[in-house]
């Protein structure tokens, strides 16, 4: 469901697989260390299964089907909405507007990585070090086009989207997943980060 709210005019990037070791190596391409991956979790509210995932966690990366219930859902709550126009140092997490296809894994990723914990273990002069120093600054729009300009970004991506245990879709394919990422802001609240979304979204203050 990556191509719904971007122009078909927009370029494409190939899907990435819901796969830890394709994101994984995603981020440690573009600047995190070896010791911050990604992992699978099986559930969210089985003690049994929750013993399995590693921390500490710092977020979680969901991948869902996209179905009308939460079509309607999304257009609903977002109907209220203004569109963000944060920026600055000041912002208690990063967000991402997405506007190229088939880059909500990306994007997702980008979102986990760039608030929070993760974002103190990024290597300092990587890639994605410049780039969010770069896009600090910058309001949603300018943002949005600093990714999709971005060459280091677009490099790693496609390195990445050749892994995995399946064939990738074509990049022009529509695909009917979506990843959105859920962080803790520095203000202590759990925001669900959605780069089709209008902006960020609090969804509570975190214990």
């Amino acid at each position: 469901m990556a191509n719904v709210d971007v122009p078909q005019t927009r370029k494409a990037f190939v899907p990435l697989e819901n796969n830890p070791e394709v994101m994984s190596h995603l981020v440690h391409q573009l600047g995190l260390p070896p010791t911050i991956g990604f992992t699978d979790v099986f559930s969210i509210d089985e003690p049994d299964l929750l013993a399995f995932v590693p921390r500490p966690s710092h977020a979680l990366l969901l991948v869902f089907p996209v179905s009308k219930s939460y079509e309607t859902s999304r257009e609903t709550e977002d109907a209220a909405l203004a569109h963000y126009t944060g920026s600055g140092p000041n912002e208690p997490v990063t967000w991402f507007k997405q506007t190229i296809r088939n880059a909500c894994g990306l994007i997702g990723l980008l979102h986990a990585v760039s608030n929070g914990e993760s974002k103190k273990h990024i290597i300092s002069g990587s890639d994605l070090d410049i780039l969010l120093r770069d896009a600090e600054k910058l309001e949603p729009v300018q943002r949005a086009d600093l990714l999709y300009e971005s060459k280091a970004l677009e490099s790693a991506h496609a390195d990445a989207a050749r892994l995995g245990d399946t064939a990738a879709p074509e990049a022009a394919d529509d695909v009917d997943l979506h990843f959105v990422a859920f962080v803790k802001g520095t203000d202590g609240t759990l925001w669900e980060l959605d780069g089709r979304r209008k902006g960020p979204l609090a969804r509570g203050v975190l214990g």
